[in-house]
């Protein structure tokens, strides 16, 4: 859960920064560049796959082992080839926060393009980007915190059901992205 409030505050950091700079400084920012600002939150999708990917099967050692099986009332002998991990486990919130900056990029900021055209006070803004903010961070803390269900301690002590989820998850996020950098570059 943690992550998720790092990853909100990323997102709302990215928000903040360009609200500021529409309300206070008058910038303005072409709704064109939003398309890029999505690809390249699709490059971060795949990138987060991969290290994902890598990371998982980084540290991981083959071991061969056999055992004894009874079928029918014969014993049989299996080879099998499992995994398992060699290094701890461990949590980079900073990743998650610039996962934030950067998806506060993406989808997020057209949508406060149009807010901040529409409101045309500072304080009326501000208290617009600091409500955003808010709710920014209290929704990636309750995503973050739902999303993590699957990969709770009790659930991560079965190798198999882990491997799975890791795998299963990487590649959505490999073909999410892939589309995304499509639809914004391509198409």
């Amino acid at each position: 859960m943690k992550d998720g409030i790092f990853w909100g505050l990323g997102h709302a950091s990215t928000i903040f920064v360009i609200g500021i700079l529409m309300l206070l400084f008058k910038v303005g920012i072409s709704a064109q560049y939003f398309r890029y600002f999505e690809a390249t939150a699709g490059g971060m999708l795949i990138a987060l796959a991969l290290y994902r990917l890598t990371k998982f099967f980084r540290g991981r050692i083959a071991v061969l082992h056999t055992h004894p099986h009874v079928y029918g009332g014969d014993n049989d002998t299996h080879l099998h080839v499992t995994t398992r991990r060699q290094n701890a486990h461990q949590r980079m919130h900073s990743l998650a926060f610039v996962v934030g900056l950067l998806h506060g990029l993406a989808g997020s900021g057209a949508l406060i393009l149009l807010a901040m055209s529409a409101i045309k006070g500072p304080v009326e803004g501000l208290a617009y980007l600091v409500l955003f903010g808010t709710g920014c961070i209290g929704g990636m803390l309750l995503a973050a915190g739902l999303l993590s269900i699957p990969f709770s301690k009790k659930i991560m002590q079965a190798r198999t059901l882990h491997g799975i989820l890791i795998i299963t998850s990487s590649t959505l996020c490999l073909a999410y992205g892939s589309k995304v950098i499509y639809e914004n570059l391509i198409v």
